[in-house]
C-alpha cells in the first residue's frame, strides 16, 4: 500500500472548510442549548410540580434517545407533520440544540445545587426576589463551578456533530466521505479527518483549563 501524502495536501483546504461548518454547528448548538438548558435546569429546581415534571419529561426523553433519531425526527418525520420541508441546516441545528439542552440543564442543576442554600435565604433577606437572587446570586457563582463540565458538552458536541452528514450536511465528516467517493483514498482521508477532529478537541480542553484557572485566581482574590 501507497500512502498518498499528495491527496492529503490536496484535501485539506475542502477539509478545513467541513472543520469550520463543524465548528459553527457545534458552537451554535451549545450556545442554544445554554440558553435551554439553563431555564430547564432551573424548572427541573422549581417548587412548581407541573413545572418540574415537563423539565424531568424533557431531559429523560432526550438523554434516553440517540442523536441520530432526533436528528431523524426533526428532518423527516417533523415536516411530515408541518407539511413544509426543513432545511438541512436548521435542522442539524436544531436537533443538536435541543440534544445538547438536556445535558447542559443537568449541568445547570447540580452546579446550582452546589451552591449552599444559604445564598439564597441571604439573597432574599436583603429584599431580593427570587429571580433576583438567582441572576445577581446563584447563577453566577454556579457557573464558574460548571465550565469544565460545559467544556466537555462542547467537545461532545463537537464530535457528535458528524452525525448531521446523514441528512447530507456537509461538515467535516461529510466532507471526508464525498472526497473519498470520489479518490478512494479511504486510510489517508479518514486519518486526516481524525487529525482535525484531534487538533479541535485538543484546542477546545487547553481553552476551558485556561478559564477553569483564572476562575479559581478571581476567586482567591
Amino acid at each position: 500500500m501507497n500512502f498518498d501524502f499528495d491527496l492529503i495536501v490536496r484535501s485539506f483546504p475542502l477539509l478545513l472548510m467541513g472543520a469550520g461548518v463543524t465548528v459553527q454547528i457545534s458552537a451554535l448548538s451549545v450556545g442554544f442549548g445554554l440558553l435551554i438548558g439553563m431555564f430547564v435546569g432551573i424548572a427541573r429546581l422549581s417548587v412548581l410540580w407541573p413545572v418540574k415534571t415537563l423539565a424531568a419529561i424533557y431531559v429523560d426523553f432526550i438523554r434516553g434517545t440517540p442523536l441520530l433519531v432526533q436528528i431523524f425526527l426533526i428532518y423527516f418525520a417533523l415536516p411530515i407533520l408541518v407539511g413544509q420541508r426543513i432545511d438541512p441546516f436548521i435542522a442539524a441545528i436544531t436537533a443538536c440544540s435541543v440534544n445538547s439542552g438536556a445535558y447542559v440543564a443537568e449541568i445547570f442543576r447540580a452546579g446550582i445545587q452546589s451552591i449552599d442554600k444559604g445564598q439564597m435565604e441571604a439573597g432574599r433577606s436583603l429584599g431580593m426576589t427570587w429571580a433576583q437572587t438567582m441572576r445577581y446570586i446563584i447563577l453566577p457563582q454556579a457557573f464558574k463551578r460548571i465550565i469544565p463540565p460545559l467544556g466537555n458538552e462542547f467537545i461532545a458536541m463537537l464530535k457528535d456533530s458528524s452525525l448531521v452528514s446523514v441528512i447530507g450536511f456537509e461538515e467535516l465528516t461529510r466532507r471526508g466521505q464525498l472526497i473519498i467517493a470520489r479518490t478512494y483514498g479511504s486510510f489517508e482521508i479518514w486519518l486526516t479527518v481524525a487529525f482535525i477532529y484531534l487538533v479541535m478537541t485538543f484546542t477546545i480542553s487547553r481553552l476551558v483549563d485556561y478559564l477553569e484557572r483564572r476562575y479559581k485566581i478571581d476567586d482567591k482574590h
